[in-house]
């Protein structure tokens, strides 16, 4: 089970950096601190897989859950692996058939918040308040179906509450930090009832229960608190965009026209025929003689050419002047 485990987590990252490096050739951007995150989550799966875990037996099986349960997922979602396997896929078959997965009503229902918290975190209550971490010490079928649940509902909780991949569903910010804040609730509690009493059918010294009871406590707060700060910063994107979008629609389309229709003539001071006008009250309305049409424009090129031009400078300036006469008339 450990070296399968260990041969999954090292393929899937061999996998994703392959798929980065054909995405980059191909001229798309794609940050790498994605391959750090992606490199890093699943170098911790196997080495969790191979190595034992710091402490007593129940501290280093503490230490195991939360990186397999909490942090690995945490650095693997924030790598959005689907978004980048749907940008290397071209159209076709495999990524018709991807899309219809994903966007498929099982699949909206396995990453809705709630209902991600709950196979989460009630996994790992039943398995610290039942007789089910004992079976997992006998039963190595059970042991491997425990780490594949813990595993599975650490990603399906981490992606539903962090929401970085596309989905058909997209859940807002409300229910997101509520189900945070509800599920970061139940693992301190289960952490705390730790802390007092063993899990059913075990034998643990009182030492090594209170290090891994604290250890689940301190370090579940930790991969918490990585999640609420990406939620934040997705809700101060949203909110910034949304508050430029307002701005815009608040000026309206004839405060951008009216700022960019302000001409030379406004700014010095005088009319289309030379004679000084005085300063028009700030009354919120453009001056008609600030308004810039077409035929202004030319007339005030017209009047900045000299006389004595060329034949090719002469020949312009008729051209001019004939233009501006036939967009005076239209107007």
């Amino acid at each position: 089970m450990t070296q399968a485990i260990t041969v999954t987590a090292l393929a899937a990252v061999a996998a994703y950096l392959t798929a980065a490096v054909r995405l980059r050739r191909r001229g798309d951007a794609w940050p790498p601190t994605r391959d750090v995150s992606f490199s890093v989550g699943g170098a911790a799966l196997a080495v969790t897989a191979t190595t034992p875990g710091p402490g007593g037996p129940f501290t280093a099986h503490m230490t195991q859950h939360l990186i397999v349960g909490m942090a690995a997922p945490l650095l693997l979602v924030l790598a959005r692996p689907l978004t980048l396997i749907l940008r290397v896929t071209g159209p076709g078959r495999a990524r018709r058939l991807l899309l219809a997965a994903l966007h498929s009503r099982p699949a909206t229902w396995m990453v809705f918040p709630p209902l991600a918290a709950l196979l989460d975190m009630g996994g790992l209550w039943a398995l610290y308040r039942t007789p089910l971490l004992t079976a997992t010490h006998h039963q190595p079928l059970v042991h491997a179906a425990v780490h594949a649940h813990i595993l599975t509902a650490g990603l399906l909780f981490t992606f539903a509450v962090c929401r970085l991949d596309p989905i058909r569903r997209r859940w807002n910010l409300r229910w997101r930090g509520a189900t945070l804040l509800t599920a970061g609730a139940a693992h301190a509690l289960l952490a705390k009832s730790l802390f007092v009493t063993t899990p059913p059918g075990t034998a643990v010294p009182e030492d090594d229960l209170q290090a891994g009871a604290r250890l689940m406590y301190y370090g579940g707060d930790l991969v918490e608190i990585a999640i609420a700060i990406t939620l934040a910063v997705q809700w101060y994107s949203t909110t910034g965009r949304t508050n430029r979008r307002r701005q815009r629609l608040s000026r309206g389309p004839s405060a951008s026209r009216s700022q960019k229709s302000r001409g030379p003539s406004r700014a010095a001071g005088r009319t289309t025929d030379g004679a000084s006008t005085p300063p028009a009250a700030d009354t919120g309305a453009t001056p008609i003689h600030a308004r810039q049409t077409p035929w202004r424009a030319i007339r005030q090129s017209l009047h900045s050419m000299p006389a004595d031009r060329p034949p090719a400078g002469r020949a312009r300036r008729r051209t001019l002047q004939v233009a501006c006469r036939i967009l005076r008339r239209a107007e």
